[in-house]
């Protein structure tokens, strides 16, 4: 047999193992090969620190202007890429050539490994030194309630226990951000997500979601403090319509017809 044979062999060999592992579909899928990029971003740009630095340096800004109140102060904040760094499973799904599966995120939050946002740890510090007190409203749900709460308390961020941790009830966060007002005045909001701060973005198409951001801008950055996330939300279920269903195939056709070019 010829040396070309033998590597023209090799390599078909070789492409055929490749395949078995990681269909060719999810090799060069946006909407899973494309959460790599967007951990990349997040684990190495500094103009992504920049960017959590910037909002909590305005949270900060907005506790300091706090006036007295005889109501006790909260501040309600989103846990997973507002205070915690998630981007190492979206690595591990897109290595193994999938998407978000609930074993697999369950398996990750229990490990308590998540890195912390930088900034985020510090400030709510800060608050909570002013007699502000935290809570932490979460859609993580209760069988990740004990690995949520080793890995917050592993930085040290304040009032880390049952009471202050709102687990996940229903699909909306609504009825416990209701909770938490009706014993506290909240001076903060804190998410990646807009339906952290409102159910008006709760299942919105995405032209809602873009009409009812301008309805409340002046917000952002006064009552509503948004951290960056480029790998997932709710901006990808409207792209998706809400479906659930869909194809890695389909995903990739709406995503495609959805891009903008010239």
């Amino acid at each position: 047999m010829s040396k070309f044979m033998l590597l023209l062999m090799i390599s078909v060999l070789g492409a055929c193992s490749v395949s078995k592992q990681q269909p060719v579909s999810q090799q060069t899928s946006l909407s899973i090969q494309g959460k790599m990029y967007a951990a990349f971003f997040q684990q190495h740009a500094a103009e992504y620190r920049a960017l959590c630095y910037q909002a909590f340096n305005f949270a900060r800004i907005k506790v300091d202007q706090l006036k007295p109140s005889n109501r006790r102060l909260a501040i309600i904040t989103d846990v997973d890429e507002t205070l915690l760094d998630n981007a190492p499973y979206a690595v591990h799904q897109t290595i193994s050539g999938i998407d978000h599966t609930n074993v697999e995120w369950v398996k990750w939050t229990g490990m308590a490994q998540c890195d912390t946002i930088p900034g985020a740890v510090s400030f709510l510090k800060y608050a909570a030194g002013k007699g502000i007190e935290v809570f932490y409203l979460t859609n993580r749900t209760e069988e990740e309630k004990q690995g949520t709460l080793a890995n917050l308390a592993k930085f040290g961020f304040p009032n880390v226990d049952e009471q202050h941790l709102l687990l996940k009830r229903g699909e909306s966060k609504e009825a416990r951000r209701i909770q938490v007002q009706s014993t506290h005045e909240v001076v903060l909001m804190m998410g990646d997500n807009l339906s952290d701060f409102t159910n008006l973005f709760d299942k919105q198409t995405t032209d809602k979601r873009r009409a009812n951001t301008d309805k409340v801008s002046d917000l952002f950055g006064n009552r509503f403090i948004v951290l960056p996330n480029t790998t997932y939300g709710d901006w990808e279920s409207a792209i998706f319509r809400q479906n659930y269903n869909l194809t890695i195939s389909q995903r990739d056709s709406i995503i495609r017809r959805s891009l903008k070019g010239y």
